[in-house]
């Protein structure tokens, strides 16, 4: 089987190569093909890549290519993991957000429009890329706003393309192990968008041990989101947000603690990364380049979320949330299941057919899916609550006049989009963001003024 990774120069390509790496049943992945548009990334990940695979009988073969029909040609799976402006990009998300005093995260808020409005276009290109060249492929997508990309790949690729993230699995592994339970036998009732979900039930061996969780104020803050939301707010929701909520539910301190800050997220992974890189460039340098690796992903995962954090004032990450949540290790479940026929049950983002009332058939979300040779089935869920519904369908139509801009190249629609988002309080604001982004983006000059 082959697998091409589109944005093959990216920093954690090497999770996924190393998952790879774990897995000799029939059916395995032989050959990784890796694309990106930075010659000089590709070198510094095949080297990392060729450490890993030092020494291990059958390691996947890899090839690099700058050239995208190149890379699809022949592709069983294809990983869609690229970043439309990459780094810089999402650190000027960031700032112009924070200048006019709203959140400039990266899939939540102005920001996540903001790369949205240049991801869309370039995901559907790849998308008719891959029906053109490798009809029979699966796409799997992380790229960023996983599910709005994942929505707008469907359009042109119907069920073939399905979202992944990490979250939610990471969510369900830590509150299983606060409850003692084995993180992979438990079943996880979890719904929502991307990055805006909970997690509702846990059930194990067929009983429900969340509520003994939500009454017990200590046990619900030992764990990451314990200490981010507050137990307090927990147990009131009677569920476990996805941490990304906390942007929502605590959004006046986390902007004012992301202002604060020294430097945004986006503008620390741009500085590290790019030490990173140059550090492996050119044939003269020396040193392990996987040992490198290793130390800049310890750094990159010990900052995560830190002005949400600092915003909750609950300190550094505490050490048994520092195990990485593991979207290359349900990428690697999605693909088993899909190529050799063994069922697995995974949380994804696809299609909602009939699942969720509130939604049409088509809007993409998160919930456990049934994944068999035919793809990925969306799973009986219970409805939304009141609160929840608010939230997701307000979010929604802001991913609906993101592809309606895209589309559409429509000025109007993206200043919708920003203005209706729950986290952008004015019109004005609305078309001063989209002002700043068009300015500092070159790649949205496409939306005409309309």
């Amino acid at each position: 089987m082959r697998l091409t990774i589109l944005g093959g120069g990216g920093f954690r390509v090497p999770l996924v190569y190393g998952a790879l790496l774990g897995d000799h049943g029939e059916g395995r992945i032989t050959r990784v093909t890796l694309y990106d548009v930075d010659r000089g990334r590709l070198g510094a990940v095949a080297r990392v890549l060729a450490e890993q695979a030092a020494g291990v009988p059958g390691a996947p073969e890899v090839v690099a290519t700058t050239d995208l029909d190149e890379a699809l040609l022949g592709a069983d799976f294809v990983f869609s993991a690229i970043r439309v402006g990459g780094l810089e990009g999402r650190a000027a998300d960031e700032r112009i957000a924070l200048a006019e005093g709203v959140l400039g995260q990266e899939t939540v808020g102005a920001g996540g429009i903001a790369y949205g409005l240049r991801t869309v276009p370039v995901a559907v290109r790849i998308a008719e890329r891959v029906a053109a060249l490798a009809p029979d492929a699966w796409v799997i997508n992380f790229t960023n706003p996983a599910g709005l990309v994942t929505e707008a790949m469907s359009r042109v690729l119907g069920d073939r393309v399905i979202g992944i993230c990490d979250s939610p699995v990471g969510l369900g592994r830590r509150v299983a192990r606060v409850l003692g339970a084995d993180p992979d036998q438990v079943w996880i009732d979890y719904v929502g968008l991307n990055h805006l979900g909970w997690l509702r039930g846990l059930r194990v061996a067929g009983r429900d041990e969340l509520p003994r969780l939500l009454a017990d104020p200590a046990a619900l803050g030992s764990f990451e989101e314990g200490r981010l939301f507050g137990p307090e707010w927990l147990a009131s929701l009677g569920a476990i947000p996805n941490e990304y909520l906390h942007y929502y539910y605590f959004n006046r301190e986390t902007v004012q603690a992301y202002r604060s800050a020294e430097r945004t997220r986006g503008a620390f992974l741009r500085d590290q990364q790019a030490g990173f890189y140059a550090g492996l460039a050119g044939p003269e340098s020396t040193g392990s380049a996987l040992d490198a690796w290793h130390r800049t992903l310890s750094e990159r995962e010990a900052t995560y979320m830190a002005a949400n954090r600092t915003a909750a004032g609950v300190g550094e990450r505490d050490s048994a949330d520092l195990e990485p949540g593991g979207y290359e290790k349900v990428a690697l479940d999605l693909m088993r299941a899909v190529a050799r026929d063994e069922r697995a049950t995974l949380i994804l983002n696809v299609r909602n057919g009939t699942t969720l009332r509130v939604l049409d058939a088509d809007a993409v979300i998160e919930v456990p899916c049934l994944v068999d040779a035919n793809g990925a089935h969306p799973m009986t869920v219970g409805q939304l609550p009141g609160h929840a519904v608010g939230l997701v369908t307000a979010v929604k139509a802001v991913e609906r006049e993101v592809l309606e801009a895209a589309s559409g190249a429509s000025r109007a629609s993206a200043v919708k989009a920003f203005a209706l988002h729950p986290l952008v309080d004015s019109v004005t604001v609305a078309r001063r963001l989209l002002d700043g982004y068009t300015a500092a983006h070159p790649g949205l000059g496409y939306l005409r003024r309309s």
